[in-house]
Protein backbone atom coordinates (compact mmCIF):
# COMPACT_ATOMS: atom_id res chain seq x y z
CA UNK A 1 0.00 0.00 0.00
CA UNK A 2 1.46 3.42 -0.87
CA UNK A 3 2.06 6.02 1.83
CA UNK A 4 -1.22 7.91 2.07
CA UNK A 5 0.40 11.29 2.78
CA UNK A 6 2.10 10.96 -0.62
CA UNK A 7 -1.26 10.31 -2.30
CA UNK A 8 -2.59 13.52 -0.82
CA UNK A 9 0.45 15.71 -1.34
CA UNK A 10 -1.63 18.18 -3.34
CA UNK A 11 -4.72 17.74 -1.21
CA UNK A 12 -5.24 21.36 -0.21
CA UNK A 13 -5.39 22.71 -3.76
CA UNK A 14 -8.53 23.58 -5.64
CA UNK A 15 -11.92 24.90 -4.64
CA UNK A 16 -13.50 21.63 -3.42
CA UNK A 17 -14.08 21.04 0.28
CA UNK A 18 -11.34 19.09 1.99
CA UNK A 19 -13.49 16.04 2.65
CA UNK A 20 -14.45 15.94 -1.07
CA UNK A 21 -10.80 16.14 -2.12
CA UNK A 22 -10.03 13.27 0.24
CA UNK A 23 -12.94 11.21 -1.14
CA UNK A 24 -11.75 11.74 -4.73
CA UNK A 25 -8.14 10.89 -3.90
CA UNK A 26 -9.11 7.67 -2.10
CA UNK A 27 -11.58 6.69 -4.81
CA UNK A 28 -8.94 7.19 -7.51
CA UNK A 29 -6.37 5.16 -5.55
CA UNK A 30 -8.83 2.29 -5.07
CA UNK A 31 -9.86 2.18 -8.74
CA UNK A 32 -6.21 2.35 -9.85
CA UNK A 33 -5.22 -0.60 -7.63
CA UNK A 34 -2.99 1.46 -5.36
CA UNK A 35 -5.23 0.40 -2.48
CA UNK A 36 -5.92 -3.31 -3.15
CA UNK A 37 -9.07 -5.21 -2.26
CA UNK A 38 -9.34 -5.97 1.49
CA UNK A 39 -6.44 -3.67 2.37
CA UNK A 40 -6.87 -1.82 5.66
CA UNK A 41 -6.91 1.98 5.70
CA UNK A 42 -5.36 3.91 8.56
CA UNK A 43 -7.58 4.79 11.51
CA UNK A 44 -9.32 8.12 11.03
CA UNK A 45 -7.43 9.68 13.94
CA UNK A 46 -4.03 8.58 12.54
CA UNK A 47 -4.83 9.70 8.99
CA UNK A 48 -6.09 13.05 10.23
CA UNK A 49 -2.83 13.56 12.11
CA UNK A 50 -0.69 12.58 9.08
CA UNK A 51 -2.61 14.87 6.71
CA UNK A 52 -2.98 17.76 9.17
CA UNK A 53 -6.78 17.56 8.87
CA UNK A 54 -9.50 17.42 11.45
CA UNK A 55 -10.74 13.97 12.40
CA UNK A 56 -14.29 14.97 11.45
CA UNK A 57 -13.08 15.66 7.87
CA UNK A 58 -11.61 12.15 7.59
CA UNK A 59 -14.68 10.57 9.20
CA UNK A 60 -16.93 12.37 6.71
CA UNK A 61 -14.81 11.11 3.77
CA UNK A 62 -14.77 7.50 5.09
CA UNK A 63 -18.55 7.58 5.63
CA UNK A 64 -19.07 8.85 2.09
CA UNK A 65 -16.92 6.08 0.60
CA UNK A 66 -18.70 3.47 2.71
CA UNK A 67 -22.05 4.69 1.41
CA UNK A 68 -20.76 4.46 -2.17
CA UNK A 69 -19.56 0.88 -1.61
CA UNK A 70 -15.83 1.54 -1.76
CA UNK A 71 -15.20 0.77 1.92
CA UNK A 72 -16.45 -1.60 4.59
CA UNK A 73 -16.13 -0.33 8.17
CA UNK A 74 -16.10 -2.75 11.10
CA UNK A 75 -16.30 -1.55 14.68
CA UNK A 76 -13.14 -2.41 16.53
CA UNK A 77 -11.40 -3.67 13.36
CA UNK A 78 -11.07 -0.70 11.00
CA UNK A 79 -11.92 0.42 7.46
CA UNK A 80 -11.21 -1.93 4.53
CA UNK A 81 -11.28 -1.57 0.73
CA UNK A 82 -14.42 -3.32 -0.54
CA UNK A 83 -13.94 -3.41 -4.33
CA UNK A 84 -11.25 -4.61 -6.69
CA UNK A 85 -9.54 -2.16 -9.07
CA UNK A 86 -11.21 -1.69 -12.41
CA UNK A 87 -9.76 -3.39 -15.44
CA UNK A 88 -8.11 -1.04 -17.90
CA UNK A 89 -7.07 -1.82 -21.46
CA UNK A 90 -3.38 -2.60 -21.87
CA UNK A 91 -1.17 0.32 -22.63
CA UNK A 92 0.16 0.62 -26.11
CA UNK A 93 3.80 -0.40 -26.48
CA UNK A 94 6.05 2.66 -26.28
CA UNK A 95 7.77 3.74 -29.42
CA UNK A 96 11.19 2.15 -29.69
CA UNK A 97 14.01 4.61 -29.39
CA UNK A 98 16.48 4.74 -32.22
CA UNK A 99 18.99 3.15 -29.89
CA UNK A 100 17.72 2.08 -26.49
CA UNK A 101 20.82 0.25 -25.22
CA UNK A 102 24.47 1.16 -25.00
CA UNK A 103 26.91 -0.71 -27.21
CA UNK A 104 27.91 -2.75 -24.18
CA UNK A 105 24.25 -3.49 -23.44
CA UNK A 106 23.63 -4.56 -27.02
CA UNK A 107 26.70 -6.82 -26.88
CA UNK A 108 25.49 -8.35 -23.62
CA UNK A 109 22.04 -8.99 -25.05
CA UNK A 110 23.46 -10.50 -28.24
CA UNK A 111 25.90 -12.74 -26.38
CA UNK A 112 23.12 -14.47 -24.47
CA UNK A 113 23.57 -16.17 -21.12
CA UNK A 114 23.39 -19.55 -19.47
CA UNK A 115 20.37 -19.85 -17.20
CA UNK A 116 19.84 -22.71 -14.85
CA UNK A 117 16.51 -24.52 -14.93
CA UNK A 118 14.02 -23.40 -12.26
CA UNK A 119 12.25 -26.24 -10.41
CA UNK A 120 13.37 -28.77 -13.02
CA UNK A 121 11.62 -32.06 -13.51
CA UNK A 122 13.99 -35.04 -13.62
CA UNK A 123 16.07 -34.69 -16.79
CA UNK A 124 19.64 -34.72 -18.03
CA UNK A 125 20.29 -31.09 -17.05
CA UNK A 126 24.02 -30.70 -16.41
CA UNK A 127 25.84 -29.39 -13.36
CA UNK A 128 23.11 -29.99 -10.76
CA UNK A 129 23.91 -31.28 -7.28
CA UNK A 130 21.62 -33.68 -5.42
CA UNK A 131 19.66 -31.47 -3.03
CA UNK A 132 18.03 -34.48 -1.33
CA UNK A 133 21.43 -35.81 -0.24
CA UNK A 134 22.42 -32.52 1.37
CA UNK A 135 22.43 -32.58 5.21
CA UNK A 136 19.65 -30.04 5.55
CA UNK A 137 18.90 -30.73 9.22
CA UNK A 138 22.53 -30.16 10.19
CA UNK A 139 22.61 -26.99 8.08
CA UNK A 140 19.51 -25.74 9.89
CA UNK A 141 21.12 -26.30 13.29
CA UNK A 142 24.26 -24.42 12.23
CA UNK A 143 22.13 -21.59 10.92
CA UNK A 144 20.28 -21.29 14.24
CA UNK A 145 23.52 -21.39 16.20
CA UNK A 146 25.13 -18.69 14.07
CA UNK A 147 21.98 -16.56 14.31
CA UNK A 148 21.91 -16.83 18.11
CA UNK A 149 25.56 -15.83 18.34
CA UNK A 150 25.72 -13.02 15.80
CA UNK A 151 22.23 -12.47 14.37
CA UNK A 152 22.10 -8.75 14.99
CA UNK A 153 25.59 -8.18 13.60
CA UNK A 154 24.93 -10.29 10.51
CA UNK A 155 21.88 -8.17 9.68
CA UNK A 156 24.16 -5.23 8.99
CA UNK A 157 26.04 -4.43 5.80
CA UNK A 158 29.21 -6.47 5.40
CA UNK A 159 32.72 -6.29 3.99
CA UNK A 160 32.69 -6.45 0.15
CA UNK A 161 35.64 -8.85 0.33
CA UNK A 162 33.61 -11.29 2.39
CA UNK A 163 33.27 -12.55 5.95
CA UNK A 164 36.77 -13.17 7.39
CA UNK A 165 35.75 -16.52 8.88
CA UNK A 166 34.62 -17.82 5.50
CA UNK A 167 37.74 -16.56 3.73
CA UNK A 168 39.90 -18.31 6.31
CA UNK A 169 37.94 -21.55 5.92
CA UNK A 170 38.18 -21.44 2.11
CA UNK A 171 41.91 -20.69 2.16
CA UNK A 172 42.58 -23.67 4.43
CA UNK A 173 40.47 -25.99 2.29
CA UNK A 174 41.99 -24.89 -1.01
CA UNK A 175 45.57 -25.26 0.20
CA UNK A 176 44.97 -28.75 1.56
CA UNK A 177 42.67 -30.19 -1.11
CA UNK A 178 43.29 -28.28 -4.34
CA UNK A 179 46.91 -27.24 -4.06
CA UNK A 180 46.07 -23.53 -4.27
CA UNK A 181 48.67 -21.18 -2.84
CA UNK A 182 46.75 -18.44 -1.07
CA UNK A 183 45.98 -16.70 2.20
CA UNK A 184 42.61 -15.31 3.34
CA UNK A 185 43.53 -11.82 2.13
CA UNK A 186 43.62 -13.11 -1.46
CA UNK A 187 40.04 -14.39 -1.41
CA UNK A 188 37.05 -12.40 -2.61
CA UNK A 189 33.61 -13.82 -1.78
CA UNK A 190 31.11 -13.56 -4.64
CA UNK A 191 27.55 -14.49 -5.49
CA UNK A 192 28.52 -16.82 -8.34
CA UNK A 193 31.50 -17.96 -10.39
CA UNK A 194 29.91 -16.13 -13.32
CA UNK A 195 30.22 -12.90 -11.35
CA UNK A 196 33.93 -13.58 -10.91
CA UNK A 197 34.40 -14.12 -14.65
CA UNK A 198 32.41 -10.98 -15.38
CA UNK A 199 34.51 -8.92 -12.96
CA UNK A 200 37.74 -10.18 -14.52
CA UNK A 201 36.49 -9.37 -18.02
CA UNK A 202 35.50 -5.85 -17.02
CA UNK A 203 38.62 -5.05 -14.99
CA UNK A 204 41.34 -6.76 -17.03
CA UNK A 205 40.34 -6.13 -20.65
CA UNK A 206 39.72 -3.05 -22.74
CA UNK A 207 37.41 -3.05 -25.77
CA UNK A 208 39.21 -4.81 -28.61
CA UNK A 209 41.60 -6.79 -26.41
CA UNK A 210 42.03 -10.43 -27.39
CA UNK A 211 40.78 -13.17 -25.08
CA UNK A 212 41.51 -16.86 -25.60
CA UNK A 213 38.58 -19.16 -24.89
CA UNK A 214 38.38 -22.94 -25.12
CA UNK A 215 36.66 -24.32 -28.23
CA UNK A 216 34.22 -25.83 -27.38
CA UNK A 217 33.83 -24.03 -24.08
CA UNK A 218 31.63 -22.46 -21.45
CA UNK A 219 29.08 -20.05 -23.01
CA UNK A 220 28.99 -17.92 -19.86
CA UNK A 221 32.66 -17.02 -20.31
CA UNK A 222 32.03 -15.97 -23.89
CA UNK A 223 29.08 -13.83 -22.75
CA UNK A 224 31.23 -12.09 -20.12
CA UNK A 225 34.04 -11.33 -22.56
CA UNK A 226 31.80 -10.13 -25.39
CA UNK A 227 29.80 -7.88 -23.07
CA UNK A 228 33.09 -6.31 -21.93
CA UNK A 229 33.95 -5.51 -25.54
CA UNK A 230 36.79 -8.02 -25.79
CA UNK A 231 37.67 -9.79 -29.03
CA UNK A 232 37.12 -13.50 -28.46
CA UNK A 233 39.53 -15.93 -30.12
CA UNK A 234 38.59 -19.63 -29.86
CA UNK A 235 41.47 -22.02 -29.10
CA UNK A 236 40.85 -25.73 -29.77
CA UNK A 237 41.11 -28.42 -27.12
CA UNK A 238 42.45 -31.93 -27.58
CA UNK A 239 42.96 -34.93 -25.27
CA UNK A 240 45.35 -32.87 -23.10
CA UNK A 241 43.17 -29.77 -22.85
CA UNK A 242 43.65 -26.29 -24.28
CA UNK A 243 46.06 -26.45 -27.21
CA UNK A 244 47.27 -23.01 -28.36
CA UNK A 245 49.14 -24.00 -31.50
CA UNK A 246 49.79 -22.11 -34.69
CA UNK A 247 49.74 -18.37 -35.21
CA UNK A 248 47.47 -16.90 -32.55
CA UNK A 249 46.92 -13.25 -31.61
CA UNK A 250 48.50 -12.18 -28.34
CA UNK A 251 45.95 -12.52 -25.54
CA UNK A 252 45.24 -10.12 -22.75
CA UNK A 253 43.22 -12.78 -20.90
CA UNK A 254 42.96 -16.59 -21.13
CA UNK A 255 39.96 -18.52 -19.80
CA UNK A 256 40.21 -22.27 -19.19
CA UNK A 257 38.77 -25.18 -17.18
CA UNK A 258 41.92 -27.30 -16.61
CA UNK A 259 40.59 -29.69 -13.94
CA UNK A 260 37.53 -30.79 -15.93
CA UNK A 261 37.17 -29.24 -19.36
CA UNK A 262 33.68 -27.93 -19.99
CA UNK A 263 31.93 -29.55 -21.80
CA UNK A 264 34.12 -32.41 -23.08
CA UNK A 265 35.49 -33.50 -19.71
CA UNK A 266 39.24 -34.07 -20.12
CA UNK A 267 41.82 -32.77 -17.63
CA UNK A 268 44.66 -30.57 -18.81
CA UNK A 269 47.96 -32.44 -18.66
CA UNK A 270 50.86 -31.17 -16.56
CA UNK A 271 53.06 -30.34 -19.60
CA UNK A 272 50.19 -28.41 -21.15
CA UNK A 273 49.66 -26.49 -17.90
CA UNK A 274 53.29 -25.47 -17.74
CA UNK A 275 53.21 -24.44 -21.40
CA UNK A 276 50.10 -22.32 -20.80
CA UNK A 277 51.76 -20.51 -17.90
CA UNK A 278 54.76 -19.84 -20.12
CA UNK A 279 52.46 -18.45 -22.84
CA UNK A 280 50.79 -16.13 -20.33
CA UNK A 281 54.19 -14.88 -19.18
CA UNK A 282 55.34 -14.33 -22.77
CA UNK A 283 52.30 -12.22 -23.60
CA UNK A 284 51.98 -10.59 -20.16
CA UNK A 285 48.47 -12.04 -19.94
CA UNK A 286 46.14 -13.11 -17.12
CA UNK A 287 44.62 -16.60 -16.79
CA UNK A 288 41.18 -17.35 -15.34
CA UNK A 289 41.14 -20.89 -13.96
CA UNK A 290 37.51 -21.97 -13.54
CA UNK A 291 37.46 -24.95 -11.16
CA UNK A 292 33.68 -25.31 -11.21
CA UNK A 293 33.48 -28.92 -9.93
CA UNK A 294 37.04 -29.93 -9.12
CA UNK A 295 35.94 -31.61 -5.89
CA UNK A 296 34.42 -34.53 -7.80
CA UNK A 297 37.19 -36.70 -9.25
CA UNK A 298 36.44 -40.43 -9.35
CA UNK A 299 39.04 -42.54 -11.15
CA UNK A 300 42.33 -40.87 -10.30
CA UNK A 301 43.80 -38.28 -8.00
CA UNK A 302 43.34 -34.83 -9.54
CA UNK A 303 46.30 -32.71 -10.53
CA UNK A 304 46.91 -29.66 -8.34
CA UNK A 305 45.27 -26.46 -9.45
CA UNK A 306 46.95 -24.47 -12.18
CA UNK A 307 47.15 -21.60 -9.71
CA UNK A 308 49.42 -23.71 -7.48
CA UNK A 309 51.95 -23.95 -10.32
CA UNK A 310 51.92 -20.20 -10.98
CA UNK A 311 55.07 -18.49 -9.70
CA UNK A 312 54.36 -15.09 -11.27
CA UNK A 313 50.88 -14.31 -9.94
CA UNK A 314 49.05 -14.48 -13.27
CA UNK A 315 46.24 -16.91 -12.40
CA UNK A 316 42.82 -15.94 -11.05
CA UNK A 317 41.22 -19.03 -9.50
CA UNK A 318 37.39 -19.23 -9.53
CA UNK A 319 35.41 -21.69 -7.39
CA UNK A 320 31.78 -22.10 -6.37
CA UNK A 321 29.67 -23.81 -3.71
CA UNK A 322 26.69 -24.19 -6.05
CA UNK A 323 27.87 -27.55 -7.39
CA UNK A 324 29.18 -28.85 -4.06
CA UNK A 325 26.45 -27.80 -1.62
CA UNK A 326 23.28 -26.46 -3.29
CA UNK A 327 22.52 -24.08 -6.11
CA UNK A 328 20.46 -21.44 -4.31
CA UNK A 329 23.23 -20.83 -1.76
CA UNK A 330 24.69 -18.28 -4.20
CA UNK A 331 28.20 -18.23 -2.78
CA UNK A 332 31.40 -18.45 -4.81
CA UNK A 333 34.93 -17.15 -4.47
CA UNK A 334 37.79 -15.70 -6.46
CA UNK A 335 41.43 -16.22 -5.45
CA UNK A 336 43.38 -13.22 -6.72
CA UNK A 337 47.00 -12.12 -6.87
CA UNK A 338 47.62 -9.58 -4.12
CA UNK A 339 48.05 -6.79 -6.68
CA UNK A 340 44.46 -7.21 -7.89
CA UNK A 341 42.67 -7.37 -4.55
CA UNK A 342 41.99 -3.66 -4.05
CA UNK A 343 40.49 -2.94 -7.49
CA UNK A 344 38.40 -6.13 -7.47
CA UNK A 345 37.03 -5.37 -4.00
CA UNK A 346 36.13 -1.85 -5.09
CA UNK A 347 34.39 -3.17 -8.19
CA UNK A 348 32.52 -5.76 -6.15
CA UNK A 349 31.32 -3.05 -3.78
CA UNK A 350 30.13 -0.95 -6.71
CA UNK A 351 28.19 -3.83 -8.28
CA UNK A 352 26.25 -5.34 -5.37
CA UNK A 353 28.02 -4.62 -2.10
CA UNK A 354 28.52 -8.06 -0.59
CA UNK A 355 27.10 -11.56 -0.33
CA UNK A 356 24.59 -12.67 2.30
CA UNK A 357 26.30 -12.32 5.69
CA UNK A 358 24.35 -15.04 7.49
CA UNK A 359 24.92 -17.67 4.79
CA UNK A 360 28.60 -16.81 4.70
CA UNK A 361 28.81 -17.45 8.43
CA UNK A 362 26.94 -20.76 8.23
CA UNK A 363 29.12 -21.92 5.33
CA UNK A 364 32.23 -21.05 7.34
CA UNK A 365 30.91 -23.13 10.26
CA UNK A 366 30.06 -25.98 7.88
CA UNK A 367 33.65 -26.07 6.59
CA UNK A 368 35.46 -25.50 9.88
CA UNK A 369 33.34 -28.07 11.69
CA UNK A 370 34.49 -30.80 9.28
CA UNK A 371 31.01 -31.18 7.75
CA UNK A 372 32.13 -30.01 4.33
CA UNK A 373 34.81 -32.69 4.08
CA UNK A 374 32.34 -35.30 5.36
CA UNK A 375 29.77 -34.22 2.77
CA UNK A 376 32.33 -34.58 -0.02
CA UNK A 377 33.29 -38.04 1.22
CA UNK A 378 29.64 -39.04 1.04
CA UNK A 379 28.88 -37.48 -2.34
CA UNK A 380 31.89 -38.74 -4.31
CA UNK A 381 30.92 -42.44 -4.18
CA UNK A 382 27.25 -41.53 -4.71
CA UNK A 383 28.00 -39.54 -7.86
CA UNK A 384 30.49 -42.17 -9.02
CA UNK A 385 27.80 -44.86 -8.76
CA UNK A 386 25.41 -42.71 -10.77
CA UNK A 387 28.11 -42.12 -13.38
CA UNK A 388 28.66 -45.88 -13.62
CA UNK A 389 24.94 -46.59 -13.92
CA UNK A 390 24.53 -43.96 -16.65
CA UNK A 391 27.43 -45.36 -18.68
CA UNK A 392 26.13 -48.93 -18.33
CA UNK A 393 22.54 -48.01 -19.16
CA UNK A 394 23.55 -45.93 -22.19
CA UNK A 395 25.51 -48.91 -23.51
CA UNK A 396 22.40 -51.10 -23.40
CA UNK A 397 19.68 -48.57 -24.23
CA UNK A 398 21.48 -46.08 -26.52
CA UNK A 399 24.33 -47.91 -28.31
CA UNK A 400 24.76 -45.00 -30.75
CA UNK A 401 26.05 -42.83 -27.90
CA UNK A 402 29.71 -43.00 -26.82
CA UNK A 403 30.54 -41.47 -23.41
CA UNK A 404 33.99 -39.84 -23.20
CA UNK A 405 36.15 -38.48 -20.37
CA UNK A 406 33.83 -39.76 -17.65
CA UNK A 407 36.25 -39.53 -14.71
CA UNK A 408 34.92 -36.41 -12.99
CA UNK A 409 32.05 -34.03 -12.45
CA UNK A 410 28.28 -34.10 -12.32
CA UNK A 411 27.77 -34.70 -16.04
CA UNK A 412 29.40 -36.51 -18.94
CA UNK A 413 29.74 -35.89 -22.64
CA UNK A 414 28.26 -38.56 -24.94
CA UNK A 415 29.20 -38.45 -28.63
CA UNK A 416 26.94 -39.22 -31.59
CA UNK A 417 27.94 -40.24 -35.10
CA UNK A 418 28.47 -37.25 -37.43
CA UNK A 419 25.25 -35.69 -38.65
CA UNK A 420 23.07 -37.16 -35.89
CA UNK A 421 23.00 -34.36 -33.29
CA UNK A 422 20.58 -31.98 -34.98
CA UNK A 423 18.36 -34.87 -36.04
CA UNK A 424 17.59 -35.99 -32.49
CA UNK A 425 18.07 -33.00 -30.17
CA UNK A 426 14.83 -31.09 -30.71
CA UNK A 427 12.79 -34.28 -30.72
CA UNK A 428 14.35 -35.52 -27.50
CA UNK A 429 13.81 -32.21 -25.72
CA UNK A 430 10.18 -32.14 -26.73
CA UNK A 431 9.94 -35.09 -24.36
CA UNK A 432 11.59 -33.08 -21.58
CA UNK A 433 14.89 -34.97 -21.54
CA UNK A 434 16.96 -31.80 -21.03
CA UNK A 435 19.71 -32.64 -23.53
CA UNK A 436 22.29 -29.94 -24.22
CA UNK A 437 23.82 -30.37 -27.70
CA UNK A 438 27.57 -29.91 -28.03
CA UNK A 439 26.99 -27.47 -30.89
CA UNK A 440 25.82 -24.96 -28.23
CA UNK A 441 29.36 -24.81 -26.83
CA UNK A 442 31.22 -23.86 -30.01
CA UNK A 443 32.01 -20.16 -30.29
CA UNK A 444 32.13 -19.92 -34.07
CA UNK A 445 29.91 -21.41 -36.79
CA UNK A 446 31.39 -24.38 -38.66
CA UNK A 447 33.04 -23.86 -42.02
CA UNK A 448 35.04 -25.90 -44.49
CA UNK A 449 38.35 -24.83 -42.94
CA UNK A 450 37.45 -25.69 -39.34
CA UNK A 451 38.54 -29.03 -37.90
CA UNK A 452 35.95 -31.78 -37.34
CA UNK A 453 33.63 -31.02 -34.45
CA UNK A 454 32.26 -33.26 -31.78
CA UNK A 455 28.56 -34.00 -32.04
CA UNK A 456 26.58 -35.27 -29.09
CA UNK A 457 25.05 -34.21 -25.81
CA UNK A 458 25.98 -33.16 -22.30
CA UNK A 459 24.16 -35.48 -19.90
CA UNK A 460 23.85 -34.54 -16.24
CA UNK A 461 23.49 -37.28 -13.62
CA UNK A 462 24.28 -35.59 -10.28
CA UNK A 463 20.69 -34.82 -9.28
CA UNK A 464 19.15 -38.05 -10.65
CA UNK A 465 18.41 -41.11 -8.55
CA UNK A 466 18.84 -44.57 -10.08
CA UNK A 467 15.20 -44.95 -11.07
CA UNK A 468 15.18 -41.59 -12.86
CA UNK A 469 18.44 -42.38 -14.65
CA UNK A 470 17.06 -45.68 -15.96
CA UNK A 471 13.78 -44.10 -16.98
CA UNK A 472 15.45 -41.25 -18.89
CA UNK A 473 17.87 -43.61 -20.66
CA UNK A 474 14.98 -45.88 -21.61
CA UNK A 475 13.02 -42.93 -23.03
CA UNK A 476 16.06 -41.74 -24.98
CA UNK A 477 16.74 -45.24 -26.29
CA UNK A 478 13.14 -45.67 -27.44
CA UNK A 479 13.27 -42.32 -29.19
CA UNK A 480 16.49 -43.12 -31.04
CA UNK A 481 15.23 -46.58 -32.00
CA UNK A 482 12.52 -45.02 -34.16
CA UNK A 483 13.12 -44.21 -37.78
CA UNK A 484 14.74 -40.78 -38.11
CA UNK A 485 11.94 -39.52 -40.34
CA UNK A 486 9.20 -40.29 -37.79
CA UNK A 487 6.90 -37.30 -37.52
CA UNK A 488 7.28 -35.17 -34.40
CA UNK A 489 4.46 -34.95 -31.95
CA UNK A 490 1.96 -32.31 -33.10
CA UNK A 491 1.88 -29.09 -31.19
CA UNK A 492 4.99 -29.83 -29.17
CA UNK A 493 7.62 -27.17 -28.62
CA UNK A 494 11.32 -27.70 -28.13
CA UNK A 495 12.84 -26.50 -24.88
CA UNK A 496 15.10 -23.46 -25.39
CA UNK A 497 18.81 -24.08 -24.89
CA UNK A 498 20.36 -22.97 -21.62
Amino acid sequence: MPALPTLFANLQQGDLPLHEQLVRALRTAILAGQLPLHSRLPASRALARDLALSRSTVELAYARLEAEGYLVRKVGAGSFVAIAPRQTPPRAAPLRAARSLSRRGEAMQASGSCREEVNPRPNFGAGQADALAFPGELWGKLLQQRWRREGEQLMRYGDPQGLPALREAIAGYLMQSRGVNCDPEQILILTSSQQGIQLAAQLLTDPGDCVWLEEPGYPGARSAMVSAGARVHPVPVDEEGLNPVGSLPAPRLIYCTPSHQYPLGMAMSLPRRMALLAEAARHNAWIIEDDYDGEFQYDQRPLPALQGLDSQGRVLYVGTFSKVLFGSLRLAYLVLPHALMAPFCQARAAIDGHSNQLLQGVTADFIQGGHFAAHLRQMRPLYRSRRDLLVETLASQCPALTPIHTGAGLQLCALLPPGEEARWTARANRQGLGLRPLSDFYLTPPDAASPPRHEGWLLGYGALDNASLRQLCRALGQLMARAPDDPAQPGAKADPPC
